[in-house]
């Protein structure tokens, strides 16, 4: 049975995560901030809530921004939320943190003042949204294009390198809401609260063999 690796730095929302790979049949699945157990799992996931800051700090005391640089490189691997934001080069929030890296670009602020068609839009954006698919990927499988997931987040990507972007989102502005290097995928929305697409999405991460 394959061992399928959620990391816990302190931040995530590990339990329904992990009961949503267990529903699909991802294997064992283990919450773990153990860097041996996740360094032997087959797959690891990295979820994340919270401030990019205080998630940060957490990721660098446990020298997890190291170990996530490692892990996805050769294995399906899995960014989600603020999972995927500590992913980029740096984020806007709290005055500014630099963050992993793997992806270069930026996350930035949506603002206090966001409108569109003369409309206030509510900020965290919280909700149901919809996902243009902008690569066929094979964690898109029997996911219909423009399908609508989970989202909460006050920041949204900025992508630094558009042909990383395999699908995209808008709330105000455009934005990434999942990004794809080999056996790299990251989605800014919940899969895990996003019903049957999100539950697909997982299932297809679960199926994986890390190439594209």
């Amino acid at each position: 049975m394959q061992t399928v690796a959620v990391i816990d730095y302190g931040m995530g929302n590990l339990h329904s995560v992990a009961k949503a790979l267990e529903h699909v049949g991802a294997g064992k699945v283990l919450i773990t901030s153990d860097a041996n157990v996740i360094r032997e799992a087959d797959r690891v996931v990295f979820p994340g809530v919270g401030a990019i800051r205080d998630c940060m700090a957490e990721i660098r005391r446990l020298g997890f921004d190291s170990l996530v640089r490692e892990v996805s490189q050769d294995r399906p691997f899995l960014g989600i939320c603020v999972g995927m934001q500590a992913l980029l080069d740096s984020s806007e929030e709290n005055d500014g943190v630099d963050c992993i890296g793997l992806f270069p670009g930026q996350v930035k602020f949506f603002g206090k003042d966001l409108h569109e068609d003369g409309e206030h839009l509510k900020v965290p954006h919280m909700g149901w949204n919809e996902v243009r698919q902008t690569v066929d990927h094979p964690l898109w499988h029997e996911v219909p294009d423009m399908a609508r997931f989970y989202f909460v987040h006050s920041y949204y990507i900025a992508a630094g390198q558009p042909a990383q972007v395999v699908g995209g989102g808008h709330y105000g502005v455009d934005f990434a809401a999942a990004l794809a290097e080999g056996s790299r995928f990251a989605v800014q929305f919940h899969p895990e609260k996003s019903h049957t697409h999100g539950l697909q999405l997982l299932q297809n991460f679960a199926a994986w063999d890390g190439r594209w």
